[in-house]
């Protein structure tokens, strides 16, 4: 386990080698494989294995720019001499199209981008061609046009800075294509998608960072756009982020846990100062503090698959046991020198923010009912494929940094399709709620959204920011009777029977040591109720109880409204 201290550059770099400490004996024995876990994904073992081996590189390769040594550069090296030599019983392979290896090559980009001399420079001539041929192979196929693209310009741009082979036109071509997703306000797209998650923050506007960085001199032009457009973000970033440090758990690649601060070490990185030191310096320590006071790490000391404990239920098929390791994108501020002021900085607290914040390019309204906990009410994002729990992770009324959300076990019965912040028709058993919308209005005090959760049902949604909570109208048209259940915030508990709970003909409000869950019928006519949850369904707190209103609908036309309120117990 490792200390859960974070403030000074020392702090930092011993954090880091105390979560790689546990690797070591994993590695094999080229070093350019690393197993260290049983679980798998859609990906093949050997992959599973180079993405482990690099992930962790992403600070470490900062550690190393910013003056730390340690024998994992020697790692570095033997692994990328092996990984990449065709005769090696340890070579990474030969790719195809959407190869996730495209995804792990982007480490050594950057690191060829950052510091050629520590990855290039100690290679002999026939080493770097074997690593120059295999990292080549990224402009050789086809890509999703998402953020991957940036991984060919760090492929290219890195080589380029080496003195290797490269392509300035795969350089120009994926950045040209990454411009179509800008959409304003320092706000991207993860490609042609509804999707503005945290792959805005921790992948685009990361990458974006290190770009402007490294190539200021080389391309000022984009460069400097790429600066002005993180300004932007960081003035609405800041607002997924509470007093505590903990940031909204909202979307999917949620396991990559701290990599939510990385977007703020790389403004410090690119020497973008939007706030001030000491503000940037308080968000990251203070979320580094919070995710290590959870349960994050197994018996060993590694990171696991999971969000605020290990959990498999939450993780998306792309998720391998080394895959949480992108966390570790957050250690870019390692490459600080040790006299800059972001290191000699006081820790401060957030500035002061506005308690109802519109996002209209992620379609939310956020707002912040308490300093220590934030509450977005969202609609109409969603993924341009349908990933694991994919309503669950984009299409609720509402998320919150403490409560969290649920994904379910599955859709029989509420105890295991546990809709928290859903409206769910029931039909046979099953739980139907809330995917995609066909049409969403987001105003200054309210969301409106039009959706279908099943053929016979149209529904039209109001969100509100209302008191301490939220309001919820909903229209329902339905060409049959139909029992449905709206629900609130899922309480973490330990035992049922430490609950305080009311429940009537329009309240259903649990309470205990760690807060308060309420919803109250404010207009129809149905019935409170709770559940125990099935456990490890909610990805915060791995046992909860959800309050909720059960209604009998009849066919035709029927409006109901809710106030919703969750309360974290300071």
């Amino acid at each position: 386990m490792i200390e859960n201290v974070f403030n000074s550059k020392d702090d930092y770099q011993k954090r880091i080698l105390e979560l790689c400490g546990p690797l070591k004996k994993n590695y094999s024995s080229g070093k350019a494989l690393l197993d260290i876990g049983n679980t798998s994904t859609c990906y093949c073992r050997r992959t599973i294995e180079l993405e482990s081996f690099a992930r962790p590189f992403w600070g470490l390769i900062p550690f190393f720019a910013g003056g730390g040594d340690a024998e994992f550069k020697d790692i570095l090296l033997s692994g990328i001499k092996n990984g990449t030599d065709p005769d090696s019983d340890e070579y990474w392979g030969d790719c195809r199209d959407y190869d996730q290896a495209f995804v792990e090559m982007a480490v050594i980009g950057f690191g060829l981008m950052l510091n050629p001399d520590l990855i290039w420079k100690p290679l002999n001539d026939s080493e770097k061609a074997n690593l120059n041929k295999w990292l080549l192979q990224i402009n050789a196929y086809e890509f999703p046009p998402n953020n991957w693209l940036f991984f060919r310009v760090l492929v290219n741009c890195g080589l380029k800075n080496a003195g290797g082979e490269y392509s300035a036109e795969a350089i120009e071509k994926s950045l040209d294509t990454i411009e179509t997703f800008y959409l304003g306000d320092g706000w991207y797209s993860d490609g042609k998608t509804l999707q503005r998650d945290y792959y805005v923050a921790f992948a685009i506007h990361f990458y974006s960072l290190i770009y402007a960085k490294t190539m200021k001199d080389i391309d000022p032009v984009r460069s400097k756009r790429f600066i002005h457009r993180a300004k932007l973000f960081a003035k609405e970033y800041i607002y997924w982020f509470s007093e505590d440090g903990e940031a909204l758990p909202f979307g999917r690649s949620l396991t990559y846990r701290f990599a939510q601060a990385s977007f703020w070490s790389a403004l410090v990185f690119a020497d973008v100062e939007v706030f001030s030191w000491g503000v940037v310096k308080g968000i990251i320590n203070r979320h580094f503090r919070w995710w290590f006071k959870n349960p994050i790490l197994d018996g060993e000391g590694k990171l696991t698959i999971g969000y605020a404990y290990p959990d498999l239920l939450m993780s998306e098929g792309y998720n391998g046991p080394g895959s949480p390791y992108w966390s570790f994108k957050s250690f870019l501020i390692l490459a600080l020198d040790d006299d800059h002021p972001f290191w000699k900085a006081e820790e401060e607290k957030l500035p002061e923010l506005e308690k109802v914040r519109v996002q209209k390019h992620p379609m939310m309204i956020v707002t912040r009912p308490q300093k220590s906990h934030i509450i977005a009410l969202t609609s109409g994002q969603y993924a341009n494929w349908e990933l694991v729990h994919c309503a669950e992770k984009y299409a609720k009324f509402a998320y919150s940094s403490y409560f969290g959300f649920n994904v379910p076990r599955s859709y029989h019965g509420i105890k295991e399709a546990v809709p928290d912040n859903m409206l769910a028709f029931v039909r046979d058993g099953l739980y139907y709620v809330r995917r995609k919308c066909d049409e969403v209005v987001v105003s200054e005090n309210r969301i409106v959204s039009k959706w279908r959760p099943m053929e016979g049902i149209a529904v039209e949604t109001v969100l509100e920011p209302y008191k301490d909570g939220h309001l919820r109208t909903h229209t329902i048209t339905m060409d049959y009777d139909c029992t449905a259940v709206e629900c609130g915030f899922s309480l973490p508990i330990d035992d049922m029977a430490d609950i305080t709970a009311q429940n009537n003909e329009n309240i259903a409000r649990l309470s205990n040591i760690n807060g308060c869950s309420g919803i109250e019928l404010l207009e129809g006519a149905g019935a409170g109720k709770y559940v125990q949850c099935e456990a490890n369904t909610n990805i915060v707190h791995n046992k909860t109880a959800l309050p909720y209103i059960e209604m009998n609908l009849k066919k035709g036309i029927t409006k109901i409204k809710t106030y919703v309120y969750g309360i974290k117990c300071m």
